[in-house]
């Protein structure tokens, strides 16, 4: 593993959860190998344009005819080349309103591109970044790994959707949950996800190194 990119999408800035956790992550993996390459995007504190009328099309393959076009197909360029240059991508993905921030869906409709990350044929489609290792820090409020809160999870299944559309399918969930259930709750939450994340760096991780 030469190369990590890591996308931050909490708007709490130095009080999130999942920032927190990631940028630990980078902290363990960077002490494994010092010659790893981190690259960190934060889209919480710096937020992606969601596509318009007028950018859509170049995303989608149209001749871009407007400054406004050309700029959001540089954009995609740039983050397409960042995801396709990464041997691991780790996502901070807090819940809002039982989803992905709009800020990492945005990121999303930049990176899924037909003939660059996916690809359909005579049997479908097609996704293009295989061979990548996933860890996808989530964080909530709530109780949504099982029992009934499930069916209000819009966000895992979503995540899972389209980094597999895009052939990302080695991918690891950790999850923290419970952040409302009082201080005690958050508190072994997040402990526990920091010890997983830790286990991580010393088995799963080292081992793609």
């Amino acid at each position: 593993m030469t190369n990590a990119l890591i996308i931050n999408s909490s708007v709490q800035a130095d009080a999130s959860v999942s920032s927190k956790l990631t940028r630990q992550l980078a902290d363990r993996l960077k002490a494994a190998d010092p010659n790893l390459e981190i690259n960190i995007r934060d889209i919480g504190a710096n937020p992606l344009p969601h596509l318009t009328p007028e950018t859509v099309g170049a995303i989608r393959g149209a001749d871009p005819e407007t400054n406004a076009a050309r700029a959001s197909l540089a954009l995609s360029d740039t983050l397409v080349d960042e995801l396709r240059r990464a041997d691991l991508l780790v996502i901070g993905s807090p819940m809002y309103n039982f989803g992905m921030a709009s800020t990492l869906k945005a990121w999303f409709d930049h990176v899924l591109r037909a003939g660059f990350t996916f690809r359909y044929n005579e049997d479908g489609p097609e996704g293009l970044m295989k061979g990548k290792k996933a860890v996808v820090v989530v964080s909530r409020a709530g109780f949504y790994s099982e029992g009934a809160g499930s069916a209000q999870d819009s966000q895992e299944p979503h995540l899972w959707t389209l980094l597999a559309f895009m052939g990302i399918t080695d991918v690891i969930f950790v999850r923290v949950e419970k952040l409302a259930f009082g201080p005690d709750a958050a508190a072994a939450a997040i402990e526990a996800a920091a010890q997983q994340l830790a286990a991580l760096t010393e088995t799963e991780l080292a081992l793609a190194a």
